[in-house]
């Protein structure tokens, strides 16, 4: 391999560092505040993929990558942990739509500052390499 190939492989092994770092964080956030991740991935996507705040479980299968019926079924969960309502769509009533509880707001509002504050803390490390190298090392110096 070119010493350029070696770069671009660190390069992604480093972000895929991150990537995976972040998501080991969103995923004890999200128990830390009783939901399961797969409901604070939900209401993170009716809150802010769906500009209105209301969104069908089509939307809601793009969001989450998912099939209609696995997201149906993620719904009717959160639907019964009190942290969202579902309805028929007013034009077409073969369609649902899911908005936020009172609860699933303060429960994703709770979770969205956590995962700033995060997200801020880790920016570095997706700044390259070089950004990353260093967030490694200054992590490793106040290691005990």
């Amino acid at each position: 391999m070119t010493e350029d190939e070696l770069q671009i492989i660190r390069d992604l092994a480093r972000f895929r560092y991150g990537l995976r770092r972040f998501l080991r964080f969103s995923e004890k956030a999200a128990r830390s505040c009783g939901v399961t991740p797969q409901q604070h991935q939900l209401l993170l996507g009716i809150a802010g993929f769906a500009e209105d705040g209301a969104a069908t479980i089509s939307d809601l299968a793009e969001f989450l990558q998912e099939r209609n019926n696995s997201v149906v079924g993620l719904v009717e969960r959160a639907a019964e942990a009190g942290l969202v309502r579902r309805r028929n769509a007013a034009l077409d009533r073969r369609q649902v739509v899911v908005t936020l509880t009172a609860r699933g707001a303060r429960v994703l509002a709770q979770l969205s500052r956590l995962h700033h504050e995060e997200v801020q803390r880790v920016r570095v490390g997706f700044g390259g390499a070089r950004a990353a190298q260093q967030s490694i090392a200054k992590g490793r110096e106040k290691a005990p």
